[in-house]
């Protein structure tokens, strides 16, 4: 595997797109501050970018309140009876989200001055708190290889602040295995929604497509995030030493340089291996490092709910709204 390309290196993406570092975020403390100021500065941003007005489609009508674009307004309407009505948007419909966070050993790890899993968590927590300020209901779940913590999709401000709380956890987990607890997930989920699953996909390759296969069944639309520390996608130690699996604990005396070109190599097998899973399944995947800007998973989130919205609307099926929202 080659060097991470700068994509992946959120200080040179954050120096040249203004965009916060992560390890200046992870000194804040709390998890629901980090969230909201990275949303609102992303919201900050997007008014200005070709995402703003991203509603095409409307259903009905609601009666015209201040501070509404007088755009919509439908004239017609008021012609008939002398009251302003603007035409409601699918994407003011809510969406029903489910987060699923990798909370196994090995999310524990991290060479940056913070874990895989606390990077995944406040990842998770911005796009929660967006969700929630378009009025969707979201939900949580942790796993290793079976659930851990599970809350119900809800949408009220003391619901966001108990999901915050579940998300600011380190993990206690066992092994990863995703097929029990995606399984058992896929069982409990019956209504379709958004799923969003953060892991660093360190499981078992040969069962990696049938792992995912469960939430993609079930006719939910899937987003995945696979976040691995940097240290793990380039292998650049310098020095031998004895190596610790956090999940099982087993020692192993390394030399880097001669250990470096085969595990780049699996590694890339084991990238591409999720990348092409993801794909047949009509998953969207995106591969982070955690040193990489939350506001790009938040945009890259975005490209996904519209991408999906304009193949569904050039194939004719019903619309599911708008920024990632289902009617």
């Amino acid at each position: 595997m080659t060097q991470t390309p700068a994509p992946f290196g959120s200080r040179t993406a954050a120096a040249n797109g203004g965009m916060v570092d992560p390890a200046a975020l992870m000194k804040i403390r709390s998890m629901e501050l980090r969230a909201k100021g990275i949303v609102q500065g992303f919201l900050r941003g997007i008014h200005r970018s070709p995402y703003h007005g991203f509603s095409v489609e409307f259903t009905e009508y609601r009666q015209y309140s201040v501070g509404d674009d007088p755009r919509y307004i439908d004239w017609r309407v008021y012609a008939r009876s002398d009251r302003f009505y603007i035409k409601k948007f699918e994407d003011e419909t809510n969406l029903r989200c489910h987060l699923l966070i990798d909370h196994s050993r090995s999310m524990s790890y991290g060479s940056t001055g913070y874990t895989k899993s606390q990077y995944a968590g406040t990842l998770a927590a911005t796009l929660a708190y967006f969700l929630f300020t378009q009025g969707d209901a979201v939900g949580l779940a942790t796993f290793d290889d079976r659930i851990g913590q599970y809350l119900p999709p809800r949408n009220r401000p003391s619901y966001l602040r108990r999901l915050m709380l579940a998300l600011d956890t380190e993990p206690q987990g066992r092994a990863t295995d995703l097929g029990p607890p995606l399984q058992r997930l896929a069982q409990m989920l019956t209504k379709r929604g958004l799923i969003v699953l953060v892991s660093d996909l360190l499981a078992s390759i040969d069962w990696l497509e049938s792992d995912l296969g469960y939430l993609a069944a079930g006719g939910h639309d899937v987003v995945v995030f696979q976040v691995l520390d940097p240290t793990e996608l380039n292998f650049d130690f310098d020095t031998p030493a004895v190596f610790r699996d956090i999940e099982s604990g087993r020692d192993m005396y390394v030399d880097p340089p001669a250990a470096q070109k085969g595990y780049r190599r699996m590694l890339e097998t084991h990238l591409a291996t999720a990348r092409t899973a993801c794909r047949r399944l009509g998953i969207d995947y995106h591969l982070f490092a955690t040193d990489r800007p939350f506001d790009l998973a938040l945009l890259e989130f975005l490209q996904d709910r519209m991408r999906r919205r304009q193949i569904r609307r050039a194939q004719g099926a019903p619309m599911h709204g708008g920024i990632g929202r289902r009617t």
